[in-house]
């Protein structure tokens, strides 16, 4: 094995002694080599498993040559769109084009086309029309089912049919792969492997597939949004790799989308072996001209100490694409790897996370997991903490110590987040004390979301009182320790379930804290989340209950403003959004009032009293000053209507 970055082209197979690969590996990001890429670890782990695997990053979709630079593989093509979906990379949450794609040389954007998984695999099909495709990645994994697409606004099928690919690896993928090429290395053809956990296939009739829960049809869910909702709950009951059954979606007659139950989790020694391959750890030295690769600076002197995550929240997709049971890679392998960062030229003494999903998850939430699985039918930390979760930071703690001892460490940063009401329930505040004298940098970043209990219900997040006694327990930790440090709460706008006065309740606790931030997330309707569920269908389905979803850009704006009301641009939202709440007290002079009053101030045709848009203006409307007077115009008729029918 030599110890060097794959081929990317004739010349490196030649200097290998290659005539052909075993697999082409076909992604949406820049080519680099580290463990905090998907496409790095699962080429990586091909190469240890004795198969030959070149690199073809960022092809040019419009040129066919460009999927030929290694000749057709033997085996087959290995296809994701990036550590990244490429939409999300691409769009803002309101449709607005992003300027920079931190993935691509020196951050330019263009370098992959929309929906990048299936342009791919077309571009693929279109030259080599026999050769075995198999998609993965967090694009694929999130739409291995019929899914609900928030950019062209509509019911889209399986990426399977799309993108004419064969099989799609879920998840992490590790496990899945690796059988997949010992299947297709054995002499199997790719039509015929149905039967491997962690995968997704395509069947003309279910003669031979067994154990199979039926979901609705494409046909039914496209007509009816209940059909969707059920049908998604469904498979969100069915992520784990224990529980999980065997799923079954019918498109027509001879058309089935088959999921095989989840791959079984990584062992430790599983993990260690994936995060021990020989990475180059950084960027293509080809990208150096071109002013490298931005992702890199990010994560370069960070460690991935788990993958998982029990938390569940609503909005996020983890639960369908990591799972929710944890697993964690030993001590002994995650110094070894911060050892590889000390001997890095521009090491600075600071490594800047140890993290994962969630950082201080380091174990199973309960032991039953390990061996049965999560349970279907209840959360481990919502609406509160099970009975049976083992809140323990021991190890984590125990881990923290020894890598900030590491000679020329001088400070270990915990980053990627932590659970507030995981840290609350581990009765010994051993960690809170450690996290607050150890590993915050002056600012520490929670994700509340919102004060809202109706919102946070919706969310899978605890209760307010939850992160006020989170609040209270870290600054009372700082104070004992003599530490002015400070919480930064993440907050999201417009998530289902909030209307104009739960956003208000927002506002007023961010008045109380005496706090505006600088940046407020809009609630991002992303495939396979409950949110985007709820966002849909406008049903809960969890429970089946209508929920209020804020869908209109005007009134997503209002609710955006007033989390920045101090903003003098949002000045006219903000009095707009009050107006119509009935909550003019909050308008004034006095302590408790957010902004003052002035004269001037648009119409609207949001309801006062539920706090609900009940026009069906587009955005482009919305924002001209035609479609101002249109509306206006609109509810006059509306008021003549109600008062003829009077």
């Amino acid at each position: 094995m030599m110890h060097d970055y794959l081929p990317i082209n004739r010349i490196d197979m030649n200097i290998r002694g290659w005539k052909q690969c075993d697999f082409v590996y076909v992604v949406g990001d820049a080519y680099v080599d580290h463990p905090s890429f998907g496409h790095a670890i699962i080429s990586r782990l091909l190469e240890a498993h004795g198969y030959k695997v070149g690199i073809i990053s960022q092809p040019d979709w419009k040129d066919k040559k460009s999927i030929q630079i290694l000749g057709e593989p033997k085996l087959g093509f290995l296809v994701s769109g990036g550590n990244m979906d490429s939409m999300v990379n691409h769009y803002s949450v309101s449709k607005k084009r992003r300027q920079q794609d931190a993935y691509t040389p020196d951050g330019a954007m263009g370098k992959r086309p929309d929906y990048a998984t299936t342009v791919y695999c077309n571009l693929i099909r279109s030259v080599y029309k026999d050769a075995p495709i198999i998609v993965g990645g967090i694009e694929a994994s999130l739409r291995r089912f019929a899914h609900y697409d928030y950019w062209s606004d509509r019911l889209k099928h399986s990426i399977l049919i799309d993108s004419q690919a064969d099989l799609i690896s879920y998840g992490m993928g590790e496990k899945s792969i690796v059988e997949v090429a010992d299947a297709l290395s054995s002499g199997i053809d790719i039509k015929d492997i149905t039967f491997i956990e962690g995968t997704v296939y395509k069947a003309n009739s279910l003669d031979s597939v067994y154990d199979y829960q039926l979901l609705p049809t494409f046909d039914s869910m496209k007509a009816d949004k209940l059909e969707y909702a059920k049908s998604y709950y469904i498979q969100y009951s069915n992520t784990d790799p224990f529980l999980g059954k065997r799923l079954v979606e019918p498109y027509k007659d001879n058309l089935f989308v088959v999921q095989n139950p989840p791959s079984k989790p990584l062992s430790e020694e599983e993990m260690d072996f994936t995060y021990g391959l020989p990475y180059m750890r950084n960027y293509h030295p080809s990208y150096e001209e071109q002013g490298g690769i931005p992702a890199i600076r990010e994560i370069k002197f960070s460690l991935i100490n788990n993958r998982g995550c029990f938390g569940a929240c609503s909005f996020c997709a983890l639960t369908f694409h990591q799972g929710r049971i944890i697993q964690a890679r030993s001590h002994e392998s995650l110094i070894d790897e911060a050892k590889k960062l000390i001997e890095e030229p521009d090491f600075k003494g600071y490594i800047h996370d140890v993290g994962g999903p969630t950082a201080d998850f380091r174990h199973p939430a309960c032991e039953k997991q390990t061996t049965k699985g999560a349970c279907s039918n209840r959360q481990c930390l919502f609406p509160e903490p099970c009975k049976n979760l083992n809140p323990d930071h021991s190890d984590y703690i125990e881990l923290l110590r020894k890598l900030r001892n590491l000679p020329k460490v001088k400070k270990v940063f915990i980053r990627s987040g932590i659970r507030f009401d995981y840290v609350l329930a581990d009765p010994g505040k051993k960690f809170l004390k450690e996290l607050c004298e150890h590993h915050v940098s002056g600012q520490l970043k929670v994700a509340p979301e919102h004060v809202a209990d109706k919102v946070l219900s919706k969310m899978g997040k605890p209760k307010n009182d939850v992160y006020r006694e989170f609040v209270k327990e870290y600054n009372e930790m700082n104070g004992r320790l003599g530490k002015k440090q400070y919480l930064v709460p993440y907050l999201m706008s417009s998530h289902p379930g909030s209307g104009l006065h739960e956003a208000i309740e927002l506002a007023e606790y961010l008045r109380d804290l005496g706090y505006m931030p600088e940046q407020v997330q809009d609630f991002y309707p992303t495939p396979s989340t409950i949110s985007t569920c709820m966002y849909y269908t406008g049903i809960d389905p969890r429970t089946m209950e209508k929920v209020y979803v804020p869908t209109n850009p005007h009134e997503k704006a209002m609710q955006r403003a007033l989390i920045q009301y101090r903003n003098p641009k949002n000045y006219d939202l903000v009095v707009e959004a009050l107006k119509l709440a009935g909550r003019t007290d909050l308008i004034g002079f006095e302590k408790k009032c957010l902004i003052r009053p002035r004269t001037g101030g648009p119409k609207s045709n949001i309801d006062g009293k539920s706090g609900k848009y009940n026009g069906n203006m587009g955005k482009a409307e919305v924002q001209s000053s035609e479609g101002q007077k249109n509306r206006k115009r609109k509810t006059i008729r509306n008021v003549h209507k109600k008062a003829a029918k009077k």
